[in-house]
């Protein structure tokens, strides 16, 4: 579906579909005829689809008008930093939000919970891109503390071999690399919080919902007519009947937190594919569109899908019952 989607792209951009292709205004009729053939726009659109899903299959994704640089290329080099910054952001919310979750939870109704729980309905009220620019504003052009944008600062060559800085900075040779390994850091800081901040707030809501409703299950009141502790009502009951509906709502969490990353790049000047693909949309680099629009939609598919797959094989009665229902 998503390699359909992409190829209609082609003709659904304004403008001449071979010039939307190939970035060329052809002269004259005979050069005209001479681009379609090569690009195969003189045949039906059944072999164009399938020339087109040949040519992704073995890694001939065409050429960026701007840069002239291949697009698997450039990809390659800004997928891994959106990767970056989203895996990071969803660490920091698995680290902190599900035990703030968990706590306000058990603790529901109480001063804490009422504390935490309003801070965490406040942060993700805001618009990211809001909150990106308070960050900004606050942290950058007022006290000073963190850099304004890019990955690591320009007195510091790293190669790039694994897409992610920090690991990249660890790999690299160069001098003083634990300055640079804090550099970076500080350059991950802000955007990285931008995006975790919302998403953590999001996860303390799901968790603490779940732990709230599993409190009021019948097992919970038998094992408190048992006599068992409250630590043991806690570890043996309600950590992992509540941990089991929130994964697969982290598997929505997964759209929004891409989404997220795109916004924020664009405001740090962030090299991701979200840049990336909002420079493409100025410059009308519809290639770079079509294979941006894909990749993105790819990872997406595929990160949702392997959470759905651990949330099968951690729960496996749900695929039974979802087997009963049909």
């Amino acid at each position: 579906m998503l390699t359909i989607i992409s190829f209609s792209l082609a003709y659904l951009f304004p403008g001449d579909t071979l010039e939307n292709l190939t970035g060329l205004v052809p002269q004259n009729e005979m050069q005209r005829a001479a681009l379609e053939k090569q690009f195969k726009l003189d045949q039906s659109y059944i072999f164009q689809f399938i020339y087109y899903v040949g040519n992704l299959l073995t890694g001939d994704w065409g050429y960026s008008f701007t840069s002239g640089l291949p697009l698997r290329e450039e990809v390659g080099i800004a997928m891994p930093a959106t990767i970056e910054l989203a895996t990071y952001a969803m660490l920091m919310a698995l680290f902190i939000g599900i035990p703030l979750g968990y706590y306000a939870g058990i603790r529901c109704y109480s001063t804490s919970d009422h504390l935490i729980n309003s801070a965490s309905i406040t942060t993700y009220s805001f618009p990211v891109f809001w909150f990106a620019l308070l960050l900004i504003l606050v942290f950058s052009l007022e006290l000073d503390v963190a850099p304004l944008s890019g990955r690591i600062s320009l007195i510091y060559d790293i190669e790039p071999v694994t897409g992610f800085i920090l690991f990249d900075v660890l790999l690299s040779d160069i001098e003083n690399k634990s300055l640079a390994f804090k550099d970076a850091l500080s350059h991950l800081a802000l955007p990285t919080f931008a995006i975790g901040a919302i998403t953590t707030a999001s996860m303390i809501r799901i968790t603490r919902r779940s732990v709230i409703d599993v409190k009021h299950r019948p097992y919970i009141a038998a094992a408190v007519s048992r006599g068992l502790s409250s630590w043991q009502i806690f570890t043996r009951h309600i950590l992992r009947n509540a941990l089991l509906p929130i994964l697969p709502l982290m598997a929505i969490q997964i759209t929004t937190l891409i989404t997220n990353a795109m916004i924020v790049e664009t405001l740090f000047s962030w090299p991701g594919i979200g840049n990336w693909l909002i420079q493409a949309i100025y410059q009308r680099d519809y290639p770079a569109l079509r294979i941006g629009m894909m990749a993105v939609s790819t990872v997406v598919i595929t990160l949702t899908i392997l959470v759905d797959v651990l949330n099968r094989m951690i729960d496996p009665s749900r695929e039974k019952y979802e087997r009963a229902t049909v």
